[in-house]
């Protein structure tokens, strides 16, 4: 289980500093992909497994369910961590989430999510007044 926010910098090239905490759930090979609300979604092996044999039950007629799939998978890139604990963000992916140099990385349960500091700090600021809103409309959730 994946929790807690740390924030990092990228350097020059694209590598940034995998928490610890994270790199032990992660393990040494994971999948950095396209997520939600333009960040990253980080995946160990095991539950990106998981989600893809979840995905293939969504049924090809449905245009929806193609377009999130391509996404999804178009957008995946299997990343290892190099012996400084660092891993290297794909171009592609960097310019998805908008990654310049800080970055907040967060635990979400079962996967890792990458911010923009900016983008984070600003989804926090826009989130935060209606935190209890979203609180309540989760009550029928049972959480």
């Amino acid at each position: 289980m994946f929790f807690g926010e740390y924030q990092h910098t990228m350097d020059s090239k694209g590598r940034v500093i995998m928490p610890s905490k994270f790199r032990e759930g992660l393990g040494d090979t994971f999948i950095i992909t396209k997520g939600l609300d333009e960040c990253l979604f980080v995946y160990s092996l095991s539950e990106w497994e998981r989600i893809e044999h979840k995905l293939k039950e969504l049924p090809l007629n449905k245009k929806d369910a193609r377009a999130f799939m391509r996404f999804f998978f178009a957008g995946a890139s299997q990343c290892e961590v190099d012996k400084q604990g660092r891993v290297l963000i794909p171009q592609n992916l960097r310019e998805y989430a908008s990654l310049k140099k800080d970055l907040m990385i967060i635990g979400v349960s079962t996967r890792v999510e990458i911010w923009s500091l900016d983008k984070w700090q600003k989804y926090v600021d826009d989130t935060d007044v209606s935190f209890e809103e979203i609180a309540e409309n989760l009550e029928n959730l049972e959480i």
